[in-house]
């Protein structure tokens, strides 16, 4: 039996540029072969690295979130405290509006303080403390240090 010659032939008119081409071809079908049959080669190991920087990614983006969240409650905190302000503040503007309009058009505003104003004016300010018990003059007024220590 006889090699092919027409082969032979080819091969041994190859000159050292063509071997290299051919070397070349020859290694090129082999990678697509190994690609399509699921071999990976990574020699610097890139794949761990962009997972590694996925991952990170991905921690940083929870802690963003999570940050934001509760910045999220706590300006929901503060619009509620703010409200509950503004409300108190418009009780107190209610109140001392209608004591001034009585106090105002009552008809012994000129005379020295009988026992019926200063009653109108003992009933404001047990209004005021009632919307409002932390107001100084208070008697239910809190220490405003909190803890016993001496306010400042």
């Amino acid at each position: 039996m006889r090699p092919p010659t027409v082969l032979l032939r080819i091969l041994r008119r190859l000159t050292p540029g063509g071997w290299l081409v051919g070397a070349g071809v020859l290694l090129a079908v082999l990678a697509l072969g190994l690609g399509a049959a699921g071999f990976r080669w990574d020699p610097f190991d890139l794949s761990r690295r962009r997972l590694e920087t996925a991952g990170r990614a991905a921690a940083a983006a929870r802690a963003e979130a999570a940050a934001r969240t509760a910045e999220a409650r706590g300006q929901a905190g503060q619009i509620i405290r703010l409200e509950a302000v503004q409300d108190r503040l418009r009780s107190l503007d209610r109140v001392t509006s209608r004591s001034l309009r009585s106090a105002r058009t009552a008809d012994d505003v000129s005379l020295p303080l009988p026992e019926d104003r200063a009653a109108r004016l003992r009933d404001h300010d047990r209004e005021l403390c009632r919307i409002a018990p932390d107001l100084g003059g208070c008697a239910t007024a809190p220490d405003p240090a909190g803890d016993g220590d001496p306010a400042l």
